[in-house]
Parts: structure tokens; C-alpha cells; sequence
């Protein structure tokens, strides 16, 4: 496997390479992250050398600002501009950090607002509906109510759904280990009918799959082999129409759902951020605005002056 190195100016390479052996071995952040940080961190050292900075180290928060306002211009998106703040403001804490500098460059930087989308969860009576929408006996209904009972038990990523196998399972204390984004391993409880739905596959479904060659992943297709995430997405398509649910649904909605319906019901939003698997707390507020749509409907519903006759 090829390894890349920092093409940065003398001065800058060293603490970058650091930096980003840092995040990597300590942080766990996935290769994609690394090699992200790493083009950033690139393009932010290039940058700052011509305006005369002799390393990280030397840096002003006057030359990391003028940074900043020069990509303003570059016609990026403001995700792609977030991120490069981001990389420079770990940089300049992780160089803290070390006591190779006593400032954090980055600690006055503004940067551009990063507005988030509220992922497309669905109402608890869409998930119902949702789940109950594979009907029968026969394995392939078996394997899908488990599935999808599942997914939204765990709030799993599609790819962990699809990547499970028989041994990250344990039924009897009702919980499963996932390895998700950074090779992090996180447990995660299953609810009593996503485990009786698993309980019913693994007896009556699972076995009428196995093949010669079949391994021991969780799900199987009718090869035996592991369900890809495209059927995953086909699986969640075709049970959305069978449900009559109008909107767009993709996979990843249930875990929306099962994050929303656990902050309406009361949860401690720490506890879903480790049970999402989520490596900062940020990530997962974005979920906190679901609430005051909540609340507005509430209000609007209850509050005497909000009723006809006013």
C-alpha cells in the first residue's frame, strides 16, 4: 500500500506528519479523515510560507487569518471550508498539546457557518409501519423483519448492518459489538423484539440460506453470502412502498429514527453519541434539532392562546 508523505515547505512537513500520526494511532480517525487533514494541511503550509512564516510554530494568528479569508475566494463549498479550518485548529491544539507552542494560533478564527441538515427521520408510526411491512414465514421474510428490526433497535450505519457477523452477536444479555468508522468498537444494546426477530431468523431463516462456502456473516442472500449494502437499500425501498410511506426513504433514516425517537423519549444525548458510534458530541446534536419543531407543535397544540376563540 502506498504511503503518502506531506509535500509541505520545510518547517511545516515534520509537525504535520506528527500531527497526523497523532490522530491516526491515538484518535483513531479513518484513513479518508487523515489523507483530508493531510491536503489541507498541505495547501495551508504553501500558503503561509509565501507570506513569510518559517513553520507551524511561527505561525501568527494575523497569517492563519489571511489563510482562512483567501479561501473565501476560492469558490469551495462551505463544507470543504469547514473542514479546512478544522484541520488547522486540531493542528494548532495538537502543537499546544505537545508544548511546542504556548498559543493556539487558531483560538480567534471565525469561519464560515456550517448549517446542517436535519436528517430524514421517520415518525414512530412510519417505523412501525416500516417494520412490520415483511410478512410470512418463509426465511427471506425472516431475515428482513430481523433486519430492519435491528437497524432501527441499534441505530447501526448501513455498512455495519451489512458487515455483522455471528460472533458480534449475544442474544442472551441482549447487546452486540460493532467495529465502526476507525476500527473503534462500540457495544450496542438490541431491543427485545429486534433480539426475538433475530432469535426467529437465526432458527428458522438463516439456515435454509447457508451454502457449501457461507461464512459467518449475520445476513445471507440467497447465494449465502453476506448481504451487500445495495440490497440493504433495495431491502428498505421495497419495504417503505409496501408500507405506503410517501417519502424518500433510504437506509440511513432509521438510524435518524433511532437517535430522534431516543432524544424525544428522554435520552441522555451523551449515551446516544456513544451508541451511534460518533467521535464528537457536535455530531451528534445536529439530532437536538429535531426538539423544537416538537415543542413549537405542542405549543401551538396546548397553550390556551394558541386555541380557536382567542
Amino acid at each position: 500500500m502506498r504511503i503518502d508523505h506531506s509535500q509541505a515547505p520545510a518547517g511545516f512537513a515534520q509537525d504535520i506528519e506528527a500531527f497526523l500520526a497523532f490522530i491516526s494511532l491515538e484518535r483513531g480517525l479513518s484513513k479518508n479523515t487523515v489523507a483530508g487533514y493531510r491536503r489541507d494541511l498541505d495547501q495551508a503550509a504553501r500558503f503561509l510560507v509565501r507570506g513569510g512564516a518559517a513553520g507551524w510554530r511561527a505561525v501568527t494568528p494575523a497569517q492563519a487569518g489571511a489563510w482562512i479569508h483567501s479561501l473565501t475566494s476560492a469558490r469551495y463549498t462551505v463544507a470543504s471550508l469547514a473542514r479546512k479550518l478544522t484541520a488547522l485548529r486540531m493542528l494548532a491544539r495538537f502543537l499546544v498539546r505537545e508544548k511546542l507552542r504556548a498559543d493556539d494560533f487558531t483560538a480567534l478564527l471565525s469561519g464560515p457557518k456550517l448549517v446542517r441538515k436535519i436528517p430524514g427521520a421517520l415518525s414512530a408510526d412510519e417505523v412501525a409501519r416500516l417494520l412490520t411491512a415483511p410478512t410470512g414465514g418463509d426465511p427471506r421474510a425472516l431475515r428482513d423483519r430481523a433486519l430492519l428490526e435491528l437497524f432501527y433497535s441499534s441505530g447501526l450505519r448501513a455498512s455495519e448492518l451489512a458487515g455483522l457477523m455471528l460472533q458480534q452477536i449475544d442474544l442472551e444479555h441482549g447487546f452486540l459489538r460493532v467495529f465502526g468508522k476507525g476500527s473503534k468498537e462500540r457495544v450496542v444494546p438490541v431491543g427485545g423484539r429486534a433480539g426475538a426477530a433475530l432469535a426467529a431468523y437465526l432458527t428458522a431463516g438463516r439456515p435454509h440460506l447457508v451454502k457449501p462456502r457461507t461464512g459467518s456473516q449475520l445476513f445471507l442472500n440467497h447465494r449465502g453470502t453476506a448481504l451487500s449494502r445495495v440490497m440493504l437499500w433495495m431491502l428498505v425501498k421495497k419495504y417503505a412502498r409496501r408500507a405506503g410511506i410517501a417519502k424518500n426513504v433510504k437506509p440511513h433514516a432509521l438510524r435518524h429514527s433511532f437517535a430522534t425517537h431516543l432524544l424525544t423519549g428522554g435520552a441522555d444525548l451523551r449515551a446516544i453519541q456513544e451508541m451511534l458510534g460518533h467521535a464528537s458530541i457536535s455530531t451528534t446534536q445536529i439530532y437536538t434539532a429535531v426538539e423544537p419543531q416538537r415543542l413549537a407543535d405542542h405549543h401551538a397544540k396546548f397553550h390556551p392562546r394558541n386555541r380557536e376563540g382567542r
